[in-house]
């Protein structure tokens, strides 16, 4: 008895510790074209975690992986690309050369490999821009591509067994069932809690997230935002990052 009882202390004193992501506050700002910028912060038993989401509709917009083998910043990059929105892109290797598919106007630069962290791949068509399985995906029709992982979130739920030891800046791409897609980047969290925030209903507004794919992060991870009235909102890079992912008009 009086171990189940010492067992039960130890479940109410750890209770706190598995309380969930709650949303203390939600902003949006629209930009050039049909995409906004959702700013969304966050409280977990004290802790505080800052989201950005570029939203945009996969109707009139698309995403593009821009190749930056001369090291150039985000911010650069994107106004000369007249995108709208963009992040970093995915991994690489300590000679600068990326580690993953990437495809880029339909030709491939580098292929598909095996590896256990790079599950997933974010890549647009004539179908849209879509997350798969790295096992799932064909090259037909695809117009970019980058392979990146892992995956966040899967059918709108939170992936278990993920890292929740290792807090950093994350940036992400997700798609959501109504027809849009986002790119994002959130404050210092684990894999675990990244999960978490991204599998919660209305952290992207009216949008119900559905696959989540985690893109290279820590000092890799930037986010920019071209504002309706001109500007930009932007979270810069801390190192020379090789590719990016951008929000584009459709052609």
């Amino acid at each position: 008895m009086r171990r189940l009882s010492a067992a039960l202390f130890f479940l109410a004193v750890a209770a706190p510790a598995q309380a969930e992501w709650t949303i203390v506050s939600a902003d949006s700002e629209p930009g050039r074209g049909s995409i906004s910028h959702r700013h969304v912060i966050l409280e977990n038993a004290g802790e505080r975690a800052d989201v950005d989401l570029a939203i945009f509709s996969t109707s009139s917009c698309t995403l593009r992986v821009i190749d930056n083998p001369s090291g150039h910043a985000l911010a650069e990059v994107m106004s000369r690309a007249t995108a709208v929105a963009g992040v970093n892109g995915g991994y690489f290797d300590p000679d600068f050369a990326p580690i993953g598919l990437r495809i880029i106007d339909r030709e491939m630069i580098h292929p598909l490999v095996r590896a256990r962290l790079l599950t997933g791949v974010l890549f647009a068509s004539a179908r849209g821009v879509q997350i798969v399985r790295a096992g799932e995906f064909t090259r037909r029709d695809v117009t970019m591509a980058i392979q990146c992982g892992p995956f966040l979130v899967d059918v709108g739920k939170q992936i278990r067994g993920l890292d929740n030891s290792r807090p950093a800046r994350r940036t992400f791409a997700a798609v959501g069932t109504t027809g849009h897609a986002a790119l994002g980047v959130c404050s210092d969290v684990t894999l675990a809690e990244m999960s978490g925030i991204l599998s919660l209903p209305k952290l992207a507004g009216d949008v119900k997230v559905q696959r989540v794919l985690n893109l290279d992060g820590g000092s890799s991870s930037a986010f920019w935002f071209a504002r309706a009235k001109g500007g930009a909102f932007s979270i810069s890079e801390q190192k020379t990052i090789r590719d990016f992912v951008g929000i584009v008009p459709s052609r």
